[in-house]
C-alpha cells in the first residue's frame, strides 16, 4: 500500500520546524555555555579567597605563637618578681624583728641605767647624811 507522499509545503513545514529546535539547541547550548563559564569564575573567585584565608590563618597563628611567647616571658617575669618581693618581704621581717630586740634590749639597758643612778643618789644621799 502506497501511503500519499506529503507535498512540498510540509518538507518546508518540517525544515523550519527543524531548524527551530536547532537554534533552540544553540540557545541552550550557548546559555549552558555561559553558565559554566559563571560557575568557572565563582570557582576561581572561591578558589582565591580560600589562599588569601589561609594567608591571613598563618598570620594569625603566627601571631598567636608570638602572644603566647610573650605571655610565657610575662609569666615568668612575673613569677621572678614575686620571689623577689617575698625575698624582700622576709628580709623586712627579720630586720624588722631584730629591731624590736634590739629597743627591747635598750629600754632594758636604759631601765638599768636609770635604777644605777637612782641608786647612786640613794647612795650619795645616805653617805651625806651618815657623814
Amino acid at each position: 500500500m502506497n501511503r500519499p507522499r506529503p507535498g512540498p509545503g510540509a518538507h518546508f513545514k518540517q525544515v523550519r520546524e527543524l531548524e527551530s529546535e536547532v537554534e533552540a539547541e544553540q540557545r541552550r547550548g550557548a546559555d549552558a555555555v555561559k553558565g559554566v563559564r559563571k560557575y568557572e569564575r565563582r570557582v576561581k573567585e572561591l578558589t582565591y579567597q580560600t589562599e588569601e584565608d589561609k594567608k591571613n590563618i598563618h598570620r594569625l597563628q603566627d601571631l598567636v605563637d608570638k602572644l603566647q611567647l610573650k605571655v610565657k616571658a610575662y609569666k615568668r617575669q612575673a613569677e621572678e618578681a614575686e620571689e623577689q618581693a617575698n625575698t624582700h618581704l622576709s628580709r623586712y621581717r627579720k630586720v624588722q624583728h631584730e629591731m624590736e630586740e634590739a629597743q627591747e634590749r635598750a629600754d632594758i639597758a636604759e631601765s638599768q641605767v636609770n635604777k644605777l643612778r637612782a641608786k647612786s643618789r640613794d647612795a650619795g644621799k645616805s653617805k651625806e647624811a651618815a657623814e
